[in-house]
């Protein structure tokens, strides 16, 4: 379960970006938006929603590519440029394209994330000198480095490396720890590379490749960052695929009949000795059994349904984390508003998943549907180019700009009362371009 997630010096969030779901104090209603999980002797709350706004170009998808370049760096583990991988989020793979471009002086970026997984309560962050924007020759450093487990520090790395209490993490230390336990922190502290990560390096080789398993598979399973996902295309993957075969999914059937498709079928076509499948229209006997490329019949709404619905049934069978940029794109609200409310279902959602995206569609501003702290706004500053971000929750509900439970969050949104909106109106372009063609 993600708790908070904060990034400084990330493109157009020059200044610290908290991105929380932890629920918001005095806050009450839509009781079932909220999950709690027992830590040791602690109870931990947090939200099993969250909808972002803002203008275009106002740093939304940003705030969800900073998750993901994050993710990308702790997967390979250190600060190095990975080539050949594609993605539309170059900034994961070209870190010269993190640092805010305004920026004058050389900044630190940062990360930092605070999570459940297993019974343990994860906070984990680095800060790193990468340099300015563009600069791709920079000498890379990893400035700071902190593990806590359960509010227990593990080890701080700064200008040198120090060790906190292991006794929090005793059962997922390597065997005979204790025998070697001074040895391999003065290995470590010797060893350190700037460039490398020391959670998923010297900390995962000589202190406890159990815990950070148990972190690495987190962010890469359950942390489910989709960033553009008006370009993803899922390309499913079989054990022991046969040349030619064709795979239909009864699930995704059926939630597609439900989306309307419902003169053919939709499955996975295998062919020559790839083990890798793409998405087919399937079509009966009266046509020949036909089977086709999916992208030459079906709708590209469709096809994003399709291509998202399998990661919402993971992300619920999983207790996962779905983050996604533009989910709604090309889908009908009253679909987004189904698996919305599996979210937001008890009996359904017990796993304790999370689905947080952002979006234009104003139909979800509403009181019924999402709590003050679930409601994101991302706003861009017109003279510094900065983005903040911040929650409906922070404004209060008291004084003249507070927002109150029963309020029209939709209309007050479309009259400025809450920022990250902008008064767009193209006359005047036109009305020079028809100008000077009069004039010739």
């Amino acid at each position: 379960m993600l708790l908070k997630f904060k990034t400084a010096n990330y493109k157009s969030f020059k200044e610290e970006l908290v991105f929380s779901l932890i629920p918001a104090p005095k806050q009450k209603g839509l009781d079932y938006s909220i999950l709690e999980e027992n830590i040791g002797k602690k109870k931990v709350k947090g939200l099993c929603s969250a909808v972002i706004y803002g203008p275009n170009a106002s740093g939304k998808t940003n705030l969800i590519g900073a998750m993901d370049t994050f993710k990308s760096i702790i997967m390979r583990g250190n600060l190095r440029n990975e080539s050949g991988k594609s993605t539309p989020n170059a900034a994961a793979n070209a870190l010269e394209l993190i640092p805010n471009s305004t920026a004058e002086e050389n900044e630190p970026v940062r990360f930092f994330i605070k999570f459940t997984a297993s019974g343990l309560l994860v906070e984990y962050g680095f800060s790193a000198d990468l340099g300015k924007f563009l600069e791709v020759d920079h000498a890379r450093k990893v400035l700071s480095e902190t593990l806590k487990i359960n509010e227990t520090i593990v080890f701080l790395r700064g200008t040198s490396l120090e060790f906190g209490s292991l006794e929090s993490i005793s059962e997922f230390l390597v065997n005979a720890f204790e025998q070697n336990a001074e040895s391999a922190m003065t290995l470590a502290k010797n060893n350190l590379n700037d460039e490398e990560l020391f959670l998923m390096n010297g900390f995962k080789t000589m202190f406890s490749s159990k815990l950070v398993k148990l972190i690495h598979d987190w962010i890469d399973n359950q942390f489910m960052v989709i960033y553009r996902a008006d370009s993803m295309q899922l390309i499913r993957k079989f054990s022991d695929p046969k040349k030619k075969s064709i795979y239909i999914e009864k699930t995704l059937n059926e939630a597609a009949a439900y989306f309307g498709i419902n003169s053919n079928v939709l499955g996975y076509m295998v062919e020559g000795e790839a083990d890798e499948a793409k998405l087919c229209s399937i079509f009966e006997a009266s046509n020949n059994g036909a089977v086709i490329p999916a992208e030459l019949f079906e709708s590209y709404g469709t096809i994003r349904f399709v291509n998202m619905f399998p990661l919402v049934v993971n992300a619920l069978l999983n207790g996962g984390t779905l983050i996604v940029d533009e989910f709604d794109a090309s889908i009908h609200p009253m679909a987004l508003m189904s698996i919305i409310n599996l979210f937001h279902n008890d009996e359904i959602n017990i796993y304790h998943a999370q689905l947080v995206f952002n979006t234009h569609n104003p139909i979800f501003l509403n009181a019924n549907l999402y709590r003050r702290d679930e409601i994101k706004f991302v706003e861009r500053n017109d003279i510094t180019h900065f983005s903040i971000h911040y929650a409906l929750s922070d404004f209060g509900t008291a004084g003249s700009s507070g927002v109150r439970k029963n309020e029209d969050y939709m209309k007050n949104y479309f009259v400025d009362r809450y920022g990250a909106i902008k008064n767009i109106d193209f006359t005047t372009i036109f009305e020079d371009l028809l100008s000077k063609r009069k004039e010739v």
